[in-house]
């Protein structure tokens, strides 16, 4: 009886630890970023190999309007409710090709760069600065040429990561454009599915214990200017 109870208020809890990431600066939910496959459940992508990993998506649904912003400033990515699992945020760009629409390209193929990760640290247990947050502020890069891009905000909880397909990826991807840019062409570009493997060792990672003394983000480097 009394483990029948723990075990629907952990599968309840769980639940409502579940979350999305609908807007980004000062726009309404889902009005620039892609609607993702969760937007109703507060679900998570389990496989680095589902096309979902992209932007949480199993087909293109465009959003409606694109946010614009310079290179080099900041945006804010939100979350609802807040990042309630323990894990690192990370950030990607693709630029669309010219001359193709931002609402209907897929992000397919090695077009993706990194432009932020997040690094915990190390005491007693991991610490994620992300954890609990609503909202996180990322830089686009100066140099990077002007047009339009897809956005991809990941936050990866690392809570029952242990096991392989333990990790859970919440995703999407909003619609930018960008202006006043530079001419450098990033390297290190990855693919969505492609980029992660399940056993990579910031995926497929231990948390609690014993506790870690490093931590190496999955993915290819951060890009700098």
């Amino acid at each position: 009886m009394l483990a029948s109870l723990a075990l629907v208020l952990t599968t309840a809890l769980s639940a409502t630890a579940h979350y999305t990431l609908p807007r980004v600066g000062n726009g309404a939910d889902w009005q620039h970023v892609r609607r993702a496959d969760n937007w109703q459940n507060n679900g998570f992508v389990g496989s680095v190999n589902s096309n979902q990993i992209r932007c949480f998506q199993n087909s293109v649904a465009g959003a409606s309007q694109t946010y614009n912003v310079s290179a080099g400033s900041q945006l804010t990515y939100y979350v609802n409710p807040n990042a309630y699992h323990p894990g690192p945020m990370q950030f990607y760009l693709a630029r669309v090709p010219d001359g193709q629409d931002v609402t209907r390209w897929d992000g397919s193929g090695a077009v993706w760069f990194k432009i932020y990760h997040e690094q915990p640290t190390f005491g007693q247990q991991l610490g994620w600065p992300s954890l609990n947050k609503g909202s996180f502020p990322v830089t686009i890069p100066r140099c990077i040429r002007s047009g339009f891009y897809l956005l991809r905000a990941e936050h990866i909880a690392l809570h029952s990561a242990s096991s392989p397909g333990g990790a859970q990826f919440y995703i999407s991807c909003a619609q930018i454009g960008v202006t006043g840019g530079g001419n450098t062409e990033p390297p290190n570009k990855v693919s969505f599915p492609g980029a992660y493997s399940a056993s990579d060792p910031g995926i497929q990672i231990n948390i609690n214990w014993p506790i870690p003394t490093s931590y190496r983000n999955p993915g290819p480097p951060v890009f700098q200017c």
